[in-house]
């Protein structure tokens, strides 16, 4: 039998990151030293699954916060680097380390938590459920002419890279996104950042809204090596901040200057991207993929639904049912004027990982229905629907 624990020492934060690399056999290395690895994890967050004397098994996360409907943010935890070694899969480790974190986490007070699946059918037993979906984007340069009416806020420029990952972490902590699913970037996932900085190229651009700082993108040749000879050079979009689409319009108009690019490819973007709209021709811009992003565990169903907000409409009472958190579990009744505790069964029955899907209005209720996810009538579904739908996609823009 395993026992779990929260790791301290850096010999021990050195360990689990050993045993999480070694778990996902396909990652780039990374030089983390015993001096650095204390950096890379929040006090008393990593915790460890032991095998007698041997560590087996890791998850560890960071505080945060995470944006609602509405634009409140509520305390969120990032669940990060989830793994077990090859020796003792298949024995429940991972079910031991995630309940243990999900526990302390709710105990400490975090609204929610969420973490990005490295494998689809593994969270929602947990808890999580899918709550943002992504869209990976190519655009044609050639092709690629912005309409002469888009939008435009200010000015964007380019840094030097020295010293840019401080500038980048700054303009985000100043100009939060109040779009749904937003989440803070911690100082450990910069701190990891750095340590993956190298001397292939990269370049950082900022815009200015009437001489702020308020957005950025960070992008790269996929290829250096054919630059000079190659007939299909691309860039990729690594990181890219914008709080508004008259922001993201800006640094779109800054890529499509670029010299001696043939395509911009951006990774990840909301799954209601404004991009193709801003281009004469839309086949321009192919949106190639969807994936989803961000997973997310309700750790307080009341806390998460009251900090939110509404649509118009009738209040509609929902029945939430957790396996892992009972106390989690009961009848709330959700209206325009907010959210109350009731008693008996509710007109909407779901589960927590449902709750999750439909809480930063990325799925519908009619959806989960149609699906066999929840138990409701007609009336009742549409009620929740138009209670919960919002104006913009839920989207993070980061991965941890």
């Amino acid at each position: 039998m395993v026992e779990i624990r929260v790791l301290r020492t850096p010999d021990e934060l050195l360990a689990s990151q050993q045993v999480f690399r070694a778990a996902m056999v396909g990652l780039p290395s990374l030089p983390v030293t015993r001096d650095v690895v204390s950096t890379l994890r929040e006090p008393g967050l990593t915790y460890g699954a032991y095998d007698g004397s041997t560590l087996v098994g890791t998850t560890d996360g960071g505080v945060g916060a995470l944006t609602l409907p509405g634009g409140a943010a509520v305390s969120h935890l990032a669940v990060t680097h989830v793994g077990v070694l090859p020796t003792h899969t298949r024995r429940g480790i991972v079910s031991a380390l995630l309940r243990r974190q999900l526990r302390d986490a709710r105990d400490a007070g975090h609204v929610v938590a969420t973490l990005r699946a490295s494998e689809a059918v593994i969270y929602g037993r947990y808890g999580y459920g899918v709550a943002t979906s992504s869209v990976r984007a190519e655009v044609i340069t050639a092709r690629a002419r912005l309409r002469d009416g888009v939008a435009t806020s200010g000015t964007t420029r380019l840094v030097d890279r020295e010293g840019s990952l401080d500038r980048q972490a700054a303009i985000l902590d100043e100009n939060p996104s109040a779009r749904p699913g937003f989440v803070s970037r911690l100082s450990i996932w910069w701190a990891a950042h750095r340590l993956r900085e190298d001397d292939k190229p990269v370049w950082v651009a900022v815009h200015s809204t009437d001489g702020r700082d308020d957005g950025y993108v960070r992008y790269r040749p996929t290829d250096p090596s054919q630059w000079w000879s190659g007939a299909d050079r691309r860039v990729v979009v690594e990181d890219l901040h914008a709080p508004t689409d008259a922001v993201f319009a800006d640094l779109l108009r800054f890529l499509l200057r670029l010299d001696l690019v043939d395509r911009i490819t951006f990774p990840a973007l909301p799954v209601d991207t404004v991009l193709p709209l801003l281009v004469h021709d839309r086949r321009a811009v192919r949106l190639q993929s969807t994936s989803d992003e961000t997973w997310l565990r309700i750790l307080d169903i009341h806390a998460a639904l009251a900090a939110r907000t509404y649509g118009s409409g009738s209040p509609v009472t929902v029945t939430v049912d957790d396996d892992e958190l009972p106390e989690n579990a009961g009848t709330v009744e959700v209206g325009p004027d907010g959210v109350r505790r009731v008693d008996g069964p509710g007109a909407v029955r779901v589960h927590v990982r449902e709750l999750a899907a439909v809480l930063l209005g990325g799925t519908s209720w009619r959806a989960l229905a149609t699906a066999g996810l929840v138990t409701a009538d007609a009336d009742a579904l549409a009620a929740a629907d138009a209670l919960f739908a919002t104006d913009r996609a839920p989207f993070a823009g980061v991965g941890f």
